[in-house]
């Protein structure tokens, strides 16, 4: 379907079709926006293709769709014994695990799928097979709810004309309902702030541009893009009162690690004195790295930055750096929106105290 000239059909960015037996059915997001297109997902090789090359991105969409992943996975080859099950789900778990090493949210979605496992050794395989896409569901489902409360809490922070700056696509693209710093924004727009958002088209694969401007355009909320290497003047130009992104890591600190080129929003903004706010769901955060110079980062292939969408922009042979995402230290992260509040300031501490918390 061409999107050029009309918006999309309301969609989730993926679903589940059928019982165990079943398939995954999700937005190919390389193809958007001037196309849109879905993809079926019969086996956990799909699937770990799809979240390889970005066709689904986004930590909460990753961790939804491994948690599906492992429910096509052991569709075969789960043998007649229990032992034989286990085996699968751990290769299966293994394999998933190796398709992105930063979003936590990943390795999150194949452990709670373990532990549920490891602790039901009394089911057959298959009703295990079963509790297990119940499981993998109810992540989807806990998804759609954390995000509009992201939203809600977020919304608070910002007043009526604001202009909101954004890096990358926290959006329902990303997730499994409204997003995470798009949630905010869509909530924002839905108490009647008009705001303005400014989208950094996010290079090398312009997900802001690609992604975060064509939502906001399908829910007709003023959105304007500019070059990653913008963000510095329309700050100084005084068109941005607050700046939000998601992240794909965050560690015990609050150190965030988020889409390359979010660190230096965020150095923008302290300069500037805007506020700097991550919106992300407590599943984002890792309690077991002390900071975030324990977060593993992606590097990706330099064909994504020598040729870009399939066009060469640099010369042949030339040397390329291409991590995938930055981290922001805590001290430039004036709080920190997720479902259960408002982690602010963003200390170890605080972290911990919010992340005890019960969900309003």
């Amino acid at each position: 379907m061409n999107l050029e000239n009309e918006l999309a059909p309301e969609v989730s960015t993926m679903r589940w079709i059928g019982g165990t037996d079943g398939h995954l059915k999700m937005i190919d997001q390389t193809l958007l926006p001037t196309e849109f297109r879905e993809i079926d997902c019969h086996d956990v090789e799909t699937v770990w293709e799809a979240i390889k090359k970005l066709r689904v991105r986004g930590a909460p969409a990753i961790g939804i769709a491994a948690a599906y992943g492992v429910v096509l996975g052991l569709q075969l080859g789960t043998g007649s014994e229990r032992i034989d099950f286990n085996q699968r789900l751990t290769e299966v778990s293994t394999y998933l695990a190796e398709s992105r090493p930063t979003a936590v949210n990943l390795f999150w979605a194949l452990d709670r799928l373990g532990q549920l496992a490891a602790n039901s050794q009394q089911l057959t395989n298959s009703e295990m097979h079963a509790r297990l896409l119940e499981e993998a569901q109810l992540i989807e489902r806990e998804d759609l709810e954390m995000c509009q409360k992201i939203g809600e809490v977020g919304a608070a922070l910002l007043s009526k004309g604001d202009g909101v700056l954004t890096h990358c696509n926290a959006g329902g693209l990303a997730t499994s309902g409204g997003g995470t710093a798009l949630a905010v924004f869509f909530e924002a727009a839905r108490q009647g702030k008009a705001i303005h958002v400014y989208a950094d088209e996010t290079r090398p694969l312009l997900q802001g541009a690609r992604l975060t401007t064509w939502e906001l355009m399908q829910r007709e909320i003023p959105v304007t893009l500019i070059c990653d290497s913008m963000a510095g003047w329309v700050m100084q130009e005084e068109k941005i009162q607050a700046v939000v992104t998601g992240a794909d890591r965050i560690a015990a600190n609050g150190d965030a690690a988020n889409k390359i080129g979010t660190y230096s929003v965020a150095l923008l903004a302290s300069l500037h004195d805007i506020p700097f706010y991550i919106a992300a769901p407590s599943s984002t955060f890792d309690l077991s790295l002390e900071s975030g110079t324990q977060i593993p980062i992606e590097e990706r292939l330099a064909e994504e930055v020598t040729h870009g969408f399939g066009k060469q922009t640099a010369p042949e042979g030339v040397e390329v750096y291409n991590p995938a995402f930055d981290v922001t230290p805590a001290k430039y992260i004036t709080g920190i929106i997720t479902e259960r509040g408002l982690i602010q300031p963003v200390t170890t501490a605080e972290v911990l105290r919010v992340l005890s918390s019960d969900p309003d």
